[in-house]
């Protein structure tokens, strides 16, 4: 997990401490405070670390990543530290390993609609967004909602692994009992042009201290930065409630490239007259970097939003070799792919065939589809795991509406609903 948050406190406790005792330890009217001796900067400094070590190794006990809190902590002693080492030993006797990966639940949503004012007006766009889309207010809900009932977000690389044999292995996860594993996943986290003036966040940026924000328009034009889509929301309610988070796991991101990446309009090939692209594409680089180091997965969700199930062998090619070039420079090599649309290559028997060896040699072995007919389906077969998500959106919300029951284990739907939503 990133340690920069609890790195900053430290260093900003510390420097408030040293502030304090300059302005009231004894001095001669008129004169001015000396400079700290090397020895004393070098006990501020190292005060720093040990604040900021422990304060990191406060999330990672409450986030169950008890052997790293006890290595985090390792040359500090202190009665704080002792807790915390206590506290990790307790909690790492209590855990139990989670009985069957292959019945984890995967959620997923797509990008959130801020103003419901904007994106529900009425025009040819209002139906998609009813459809495909949860509001800002619902998705906070369904965080609560999922945290009260005991689901604790997890990395798929914490589910399996390859093993040197190239065989894809269950890897243990250790919880609580009565704590339930679960994959968030977001789809199309590119803020594509279309969304622009119908009350989206704009894109995702760094903030002053190196977090990740989001930019958002609002009706009369004018620009804020916060806490308006999938990432900054999940951020700050992991920070709040740490144990909804395993190890500090916060979900997978699915990233097309034919308007860019995590809005900056970053594609050469379709802004190659741009003569800031360069600039663009660093400053989403940085950012995917910061993600990265704070607990989420990067997902190809092809360049061009290609369904694989209908598209021949050449143009799975030419677009995932487009993806190769233009987004993963950007966000780094991926083993994960969410498929979009949900069209998967087969159905149900395991891969085989062309367009597995293809998508294969391109170094993905996570496949995830759509399935809202099961909780959980998962398939591990040889060099691959397949994973089944569940469409959290107007669609399956309706469904249920009508009685169907199926989000009942996640949340309260009724207790979900956004008012503002036709």
């Amino acid at each position: 997990m990133d340690t920069r948050r609890f790195v900053l406190t430290g260093i900003l406790a510390a420097t408030l401490v040293a502030g304090t005792a300059c302005e009231s330890g004894p001095s001669s009217e008129g004169a001015s405070p000396s400079a700290p001796s090397a020895e004393e900067q070098a006990a501020q400094q190292e005060e720093q670390r040990r604040a900021a070590a422990v304060e990191s190794a406060r999330f990672q006990v409450a986030s169950y990543d008890y052997d790293a809190a006890v290595k985090t902590l390792e040359g500090i002693d202190s009665g704080e530290a002792q807790e915390l080492r206590d506290q990790a030993a307790a909690g790492k006797a209590e855990t139990v390993v989670w009985e069957d990966n292959g019945a984890i639940s995967h959620v997923f949503v797509h990008s959130l609609i801020v103003d419901p004012e904007r994106a529900f007006d009425g025009d040819h766009m209002q139906q998609g967004y009813l459809d495909y889309m949860v509001t800002l207010k619902e998705f906070e809900a369904i965080l609560e909602q999922l945290h009260a009932n005991d689901f604790v977000l997890v990395s798929p690389d914490d589910i399996a692994a390859l093993d040197a044999d190239g065989q894809m292995q269950y890897r243990d996860i250790h919880l609580p009992p009565g704590k339930k594993p679960l994959v968030l996943s977001q789809d199309d986290v590119n803020y594509y042009e279309y969304m622009e003036q119908d009350g989206f966040a704009r894109s995702l940026v760094l903030d002053e201290d190196g977090s990740v924000t989001n930019t958002y328009i609002d009706a009369e034009g004018n620009e804020h930065r916060g806490a308006y889509d999938v990432v900054p929301v999940v951020d700050r309610f992991v920070d709040e409630h740490p144990d909804f988070s395993y190890r500090g796991a916060k979900g997978i991101l699915a990233v097309t490239g034919y308007n860019g990446v995590l809005g900056h309009r970053t594609s050469e090939s379709e802004y190659s007259d741009d003569p800031d692209i360069a600039a663009k594409q660093a400053e989403a680089t940085q950012v995917a970097e910061a993600l990265k180091q704070d607990g989420w997965v990067f997902a190809s969700h092809s360049w061009g939003h290609l369904s694989m199930t209908t598209s021949g062998m050449d143009r799975i090619r030419r677009d995932t070799d487009l993806w190769a070039a233009e987004v993963q420079p950007i966000v780094g090599e991926t083993h994960h792919l969410i498929y979009p649309f949900g069209a998967d290559i087969s159905r149900v028997p395991p891969y085989s065939g062309p367009k597995y060896e293809l998508l294969q040699d391109a170094g993905f072995q996570f496949f995830y589809g759509v399935d809202t007919s099961t909780p959980h389906w998962m398939q591990r077969h040889e060099g691959y795991l397949r994973q089944a998500r569940i469409n959290l959106d107007g669609l399956t919300f309706d469904r249920d509406l009508a009685g169907r029951g199926f989000l009942d284990p996640f949340f309260d739907l009724d207790a979900v609903l956004d008012p503002a939503r036709p």
